[in-house]
């Protein structure tokens, strides 16, 4: 294993358990498998850093980005749809901005807080990253379409199945989010190199 790998699985995990009441506190609102997300991005992106400045790269097989693309999204999956109990799902809001403003307005707790507002970005940065490493010419007007219709379904089927609401405002993050991915990945492109 390189210098370099060890400092980030260590610097990562210490990171991870010295803010576990932070995280566990977030079980209070979501399934347990955020516990596992916030692990693995704070996993990857301490790693993603430290390849980053070191200036190495990672070899990865295209199947592999497959797998883990896979397993992050079934994760999501679960937390978007699986919530514990006592949560009432079923409303809408369809007032551009009005969640939003609401969060911001410190009435809330800030971890509900950041969690509806910056996760809502952070988690869907990596579909953008997974486009663009996947598409042989990956252009922002392609994905956005496919953004918007996909988030859209997510949060149809959340109102439906009354496992959440149906947000303009979740809409335009997780949007923010996948195209915020799509730009940045050149970044990660120094770092991680797909094999075909």
């Amino acid at each position: 294993m390189k210098k370099s790998t060890g400092y980030a699985i260590l610097s990562s995990q210490f990171l991870f358990f010295l803010l576990l009441p932070i995280w566990l506190r977030l079980t209070n609102y979501l399934h347990v498998a955020v516990v596992a997300v916030v692990w693995f991005i704070l996993s990857a992106s301490c790693l993603f850093i430290v390849y980053f400045i070191s200036k190495q790269t990672i070899k990865i097989s295209k199947f592999m980005l497959h797998i883990v693309s896979s397993l992050y999204s079934f994760s999501l999956v679960i937390l978007l749809y699986v919530r514990p109990g006592g949560q009432n799902g079923g409303a809408i809001n369809l007032q551009p901005f009005k969640t939003i403003r609401f969060f911001l307005s410190g009435n809330v707790d800030p971890l509900v807080a950041f969690y509806n507002l910056v996760a809502n970005i952070i988690l869907f940065i990596p579909f953008g990253i997974y486009y663009t490493y996947c598409k042989t010419n990956p252009s922002w007007k392609k994905l956005l379409p496919y953004a918007i219709c996909s988030i859209s379904l997510i949060e149809l089927i959340q109102y439906l199945s009354k496992r959440g609401s149906l947000d303009i405002d979740d809409l335009f993050l997780n949007v923010l989010g996948v195209l915020l991915g799509f730009f940045i990945t050149p970044l990660f492109q120094k770092v991680i190199v797909v094999k075909s």
